[in-house]
């Protein structure tokens, strides 16, 4: 472990911080848009890439990267939503996905309307599904936007700015213990079993928006 990472470090950091930057922006784009998401790990790329991360400019680069990347991946799912989303639900994609998680993004937008849109950065599968479900509703693109970006930005936040202190600490105690490199790999770790452990805490208490077939499916969206 102690080898290795000082060599995923430094790889990292060999490239180009423009080229790196710009890659992370684009995977999160590609995981973003239509259901690439549900293959895709945009997350992974993210933090990955901001292993190499050696200043705040570059974090603060890295995260508007991630963040305009997001909007535009969300931004095509929504167009495409308005615009051919009945297809794509019909398509043998579409189909894949299977029409239950379809019907769950629909009750959820129509249970909890911005608060959907927001949670569901968050949320497995419906991270890809709702913004083709909210380009197919009545919602406007600026409300839309309005509700996913803060969203966007603390996801975005919150990878770059973990990894960035779990490098700058294995920085600050390479030449001082020599299990620098578990210190490191911990902090990784912890962060994503927080991150899996807020997932399933949000779909839990969201559960009864998501699966419940009384008759708040017709309620009103919320704003």
């Amino acid at each position: 472990m102690n080898d290795f990472v000082p060599w995923l470090i430094e790889f990292m950091r060999s490239i180009d911080p423009i080229a790196r930057t710009l890659l992370a922006g684009l995977a999160v784009l590609l995981e973003t848009s239509i259901l690439i998401g549900l293959v895709f790990p945009g997350d992974t790329v993210v933090l990955v890439a901001s292993i190499g991360i050696t200043s705040p400019l570059e974090g603060v680069a890295m995260v508007i990267a991630v963040v305009v990347g997001a909007l535009i991946g969300e931004s095509i799912g929504f167009g495409l939503g308005r615009w051919v989303g009945p297809h794509i639900r019909a398509s043998w994609i579409g189909r894949r996905v299977g029409e239950h998680n379809w019907v769950r993004a629909e009750r959820y937008l129509a249970r909890r309307g911005g608060i959907a849109i927001f949670l569901s950065r968050f949320l497995p599968v419906l991270h890809s599904l709702v913004p083709l479900t909210v380009g197919m509703s009545h919602y406007s693109y600026r409300r839309f936007l309005a509700w996913t970006a803060p969203a966007c930005l603390l996801w975005a936040t919150a990878y770059v700015s973990i990894t960035s202190l779990a490098v700058g600490s294995f920085d600050e105690l390479a030449d001082q213990v020599h299990f620098a490199g578990y210190i490191f790999v911990g902090i990784i770790v912890v962060f994503l079993l927080l991150v899996l452990l807020s997932k399933k805490v949000i779909a839990r208490v969201e559960r009864h928006h998501l699966d419940s077939d009384d008759a708040e499916a017709g309620a009103d969206v919320k704003d």
